[in-house]
C-alpha cells in the first residue's frame, strides 16, 4: 500500500505559498487615518413654549475646499451646549444641501427662502443657471421641487450612523464644476418645535392644523379640503397650543444645532458615490413598454397620513409599498430610512423580492436625550456588499406604520449611496516596499516549487520501492 507521509509536508508548503500571494493583496485603501472631523454650530433659534422655528440659513459654517464628505450627524443644544430633549424640543428634520451663489450678490432672505422651494411643489420658482444662486442637487429621484438635499433626518439622528462606508465618500467643490464667478456654499434648514407646556405633543409634532389654527400656508393659499396636519400647517414662526396658565413671558431660550462634520481630502483613493432619495409617496407611475424613468416626471409628496385601523390588535399595520425604475447603473453601498414616532420599519428590495436594505426604528423609554420614552431615537442603517444595480431595473420600497392610531404628516424616505465603481484590490504597501517584497515573494515561490518537487519524487520513488514495483526499463 502507497505511504502518505510525505502529503502533510506538501500541503504545508503550498498553504504557504498561497498564504504569501494573498497577503500581498490588501483590497482597497482604507480612509480612516485620512478622516478629519469639525464641529460647527448653527445661527441660534429663538424658541418659545409651543413655537415653531423653520429656517432656512444660507452660508453655514462648513470645511472648504475639494473633499469627500464622509458624514453628518447633528443634535440640538442650548447655550450651554447642553443636549435639549425630544420632549421639550421636538427635531422634526434638518437637511443640508449645497449651493452656488454668484460672487458679490446679497440676496433678500426672502427671496432666498421662496426660490428654495422646500415647501410646496413650485417649478416656476426653481433656480436655474441664470439666477443668482445655483442648488446643487443629489442623484435624485424627486429633485426638482423637493428633496434635493444631501443628508437629512430627524428625531432618530442622535442614533442614526450617516457614516459612508470607505473607500466612498460625496464628492464636494471640485473646482472643475464650479460656474465662472459662482462661489461653493452650504444652506442648512431646521424645522424645531418647542412642545413645553403644549395641550397635545402629538398633535404638536405631527402638525395638527387645528391645534396651530392655521387654515392657510406659509404663502398664504389655502390648504386643500381633508388636509387635516403636517408641514404646511407648522411652518416657520406658527405657534401651537399652549395649556392655560402656562406662563410663555419667562421660558424663552436660545437653541442650536450642533453638527459634526466628517470629511477627507479629495484624492485617488476615494471613490465618489452619489446620493439618491426614494419617497413612497412618489406619484411616478411606470407606462407600458417604456425603458427607464424618463417618460413620467416624479412628484413626491414627502408626506402623508396613516388613518386608524377599524379594529385593536396586531393586525393594525398601515403598509405603503412603491415600486421605481432606477435612471442608473452602479453599486448601492449605504442605505436608511427616515420615519416618524409610529412608524415600526422600512425596507428596499427587488421586484423579485430579494432585500437590499431594511431599516429598523428604535424608540427610547426614558426622559434623556438619545432615549426620549415614545420618540424614534435612531433608525438602523445598512451597509450591505455592494449590490448592483442596472438601469431600468425595478426597486420596491416598503413603509409600514402601526395604525392602533392615526398620524398626520408622517414620512417614507429612503436615502441610498450609489457608487458607480468598486475598488481594485491593491496592496497599502509603499511602491518601493513591494517591489522588494515582491523579488522576495518571487525567490521564496522558487524555492518552494523547487522543494516540493524534490519531496514528490522522493515520496515517488519511496511508494515505487514499497509497493514491489520495478520499472520496466533496464
Amino acid at each position: 500500500m502507497a505511504s502518505c507521509r510525505g502529503k502533510p509536508m506538501i500541503s504545508s508548503l503550498v498553504f504557504l505559498l498561497v498564504a504569501l500571494s494573498i497577503s500581498l493583496s490588501q483590497g482597497f485603501i482604507r480612509t480612516e487615518s485620512k478622516i478629519k472631523s469639525g464641529v460647527f454650530l448653527s445661527p441660534k433659534l429663538e424658541m418659545n413654549p409651543g413655537s415653531v422655528a423653520n429656517p432656512y440659513l444660507f452660508d453655514i459654517d462648513f470645511p472648504r475646499g475639494h473633499i469627500g464628505l464622509k458624514a453628518f450627524d447633528a443634535e440640538v443644544v442650548d447655550e450651554a451646549g447642553k443636549p435639549v430633549p425630544l420632549h421639550e424640543t421636538y427635531l422634526h428634520h434638518w437637511i443640508v444641501e449645497p449651493y452656488y451663489v454668484r460672487k458679490g450678490s446679497k440676496l433678500p432672505q426672502r427671496e432666498m427662502f421662496r426660490n428654495h422651494g422646500f415647501s410646496r411643489q413650485d417649478h416656476e420658482s426653481n433656480l436655474d443657471s441664470r439666477s443668482d444662486m445655483i442648488l446643487v442637487k443629489n442623484g435624485g429621484l424627486c429633485r426638482s421641487g423637493v428633496l434635493r438635499h444631501y443628508f437629512g433626518l430627524g428625531s432618530e439622528t442622535r442614533k442614526t450612523s450617516t457614516y459612508l462606508p470607505d473607500p466612498y465618500a460625496i464628492e464636494i467643490d471640485n473646482p472643475e464644476d464650479t460656474p465662472d464667478g459662482y462661489e461653493f456654499k452650504w444652506l442648512l434648514n431646521i424645522h424645531a418645535i418647542d412642545t413645553r407646556g403644549v395641550e397635545d405633543k402629538k398633535g404638536c409634532i405631527e402638525c395638527l392644523c387645528d391645534l396651530y389654527n392655521v387654515t392657510i400656508d406659509e404663502y398664504g393659499r389655502a390648504l386643500k379640503p381633508g388636509y387635516k396636519g403636517g408641514l404646511y400647517c407648522c411652518y416657520d414662526k406658527t405657534q401651537c397650543r399652549v395649556k392655560n396658565g402656562f406662563d410663555n413671558g419667562e421660558k424663552t431660550r436660545t437653541l442650536y444645532l450642533k453638527y459634526t462634520v466628517r470629511w477627507v481630502e479629495w484624492d485617488s483613493s476615494v471613490l465618489p458615490g452619489q446620493v439618491y432619495i426614494f419617497d413612497v409617496t412618489d406619484s411616478w407611475k411606470k407606462p407600458e413598454g417604456s425603458i427607464g424613468d424618463n417618460s413620467q416626471e416624479h412628484i413626491c409628496h414627502v408626506e402623508y397620513e396613516v388613518k386608524p385601523c377599524k379594529h385593536n390588535g396586531d393586525g393594525c399595520v398601515d403598509v405603503r409599498k412603491k415600486s421605481l425604475t432606477m435612471p442608473f447603473s452602479g453599486y448601492i453601498v449605504y442605505g436608511v430610512a427616515h420615519q416618524h414616532a409610529g412608524g415600526i420599519g422600512a425596507a428596499l428590495y427587488r421586484e423579485d423580492g430579494e432585500g437590499i436594505c431594511t431599516s429598523m426604528p428604535k424608540y427610547g423609554n426614558g426622559d434623556e436625550p438619545g432615549n426620549e420614552a415614545g420618540y424614534i431615537v435612531g433608525m438602523s442603517s445598512c451597509y450591505p456588499e455592494p449590490v448592483k444595480v442596472s438601469y431600468g431595473e425595478t426597486l420596491t420600497m416598503e413603509f409600514n406604520y402601526s395604525s392602533t392610531v392615526g398620524h398626520t404628516g408622517v414620512m417614507g424616505l429612503f436615502y441610498i449611496l450609489v457608487a458607480q465603481q468598486l475598488p481594485e484590490p491593491v496592496s497599502s504597501m509603499p511602491r518601493l516596499f513591494q517591489r522588494s517584497v515582491s523579488l522576495l515573494a518571487f525567490l521564496v515561490a522558487t524555492v518552494v516549487v523547487a522543494v516540493v518537487v524534490l519531496i514528490a519524487a522522493v515520496v515517488y520513488r519511496r511508494q515505487n520501492r514499497e509497493d514491489g514495483y520495478q520499472s520496466l526499463s533496464t
